[in-house]
């Protein structure tokens, strides 16, 4: 194995070690729609960096940082008009993305594989890893009595709409982090199908946390090894393994409520 692909294995075990923990806090808050929306306004940015020959992940950054504070005026303003706001935002990204990206680029825009990770980005990408590892553990308990009951939290001094914005950023950065593997209509589910599996098996909060970051990082591993064995694209059988995954999981919950 060259430096090269060892670098993206690391890395991607790494996110998805976090996107399974960014991805449980997302199911408890019910905020699966905005993460999509946050993933697709990723595009944008894709294409334009494609066509201005730069960095993708800068252009993707650079939208990813808009749709934030988008989403997150979206959220604040709450009701049905935010659902249908959210949901324009979501198809409008992924119809601008897609007419300004090139059409020699647009699977990798969509499914990832930007080329190989040198030092620098892999150094980059676990700094990001770390800062979202970091900034859970810290505001975790904050998160978990805001999604109990917003007003309680804010009763004991709980700065709620900081703690909630701070979440979207490291959903933000989690969604980045992905994108080079996954591309920007796959990364969503890479945070979503590892929760949801350990949320069918998990009966604490701890064992929440734990399964979906080992259904994560299980699935990117055995991805990495499945897509270069038999040859295949990176993104979507990452996300086959994950939803196999998912199967499994809804087996094992049905098995074990039989008994």
């Amino acid at each position: 194995m060259t430096q090269a692909n060892t670098f993206s294995v690391i890395l991607g075990v790494a996110t998805a070690l976090v996107s399974g923990l960014v991805g449980s806090f997302a199911l408890m808050k019910r905020m699966t729609l905005a993460g999509d929306v946050v993933s697709h306004l990723a595009l944008p940015g894709l294409g334009l960096a494609f066509l201005w020959h730069i960095n993708p992940l800068i252009g993707a950054a650079a939208t990813l940082a808009i749709g934030i504070v988008l989403i997150d005026a979206l959220q604040r303003r709450g009701g049905l008009a935010t659902e249908t706001a959210i949901g324009v935002v979501f198809v409008a990204a992924l119809a601008i993305g897609t007419l300004l990206t090139p059409q020699e680029d647009l699977i990798d825009a969509l499914f990832g594989g930007f080329g190989a990770i040198g030092v620098t980005g892999f150094s980059l990408g676990l700094a990001g890893c770390a800062v979202v590892l970091v900034t859970i553990y810290l505001i975790r308990h904050k998160l978990i009595l805001i999604i109990f009951s917003s007003d309680l939290a804010q009763s004991v001094g709980i700065h709620v709409r900081r703690i909630n914005f701070l979440y979207l950023a490291i959903f933000g950065l989690t969604i980045l982090l992905g994108v080079h593997f996954l591309g920007a209509l796959l990364v969503g589910a890479m945070i979503i199908v590892p929760a949801a599996v350990g949320r069918q098996l998990a009966r604490t909060l701890d064992s929440f946390l734990l399964i979906s970051s080992l259904a994560g990082m299980l699935s990117v591993g055995t991805g990495f090894a499945v897509a270069g064995i038999w040859h295949l694209a990176l993104g979507p059988t990452i996300v086959g393994v994950a939803s196999a995954l998912f199967t499994l999981s809804l087996a094992a919950r049905e098995k074990g409520s039989g008994l």
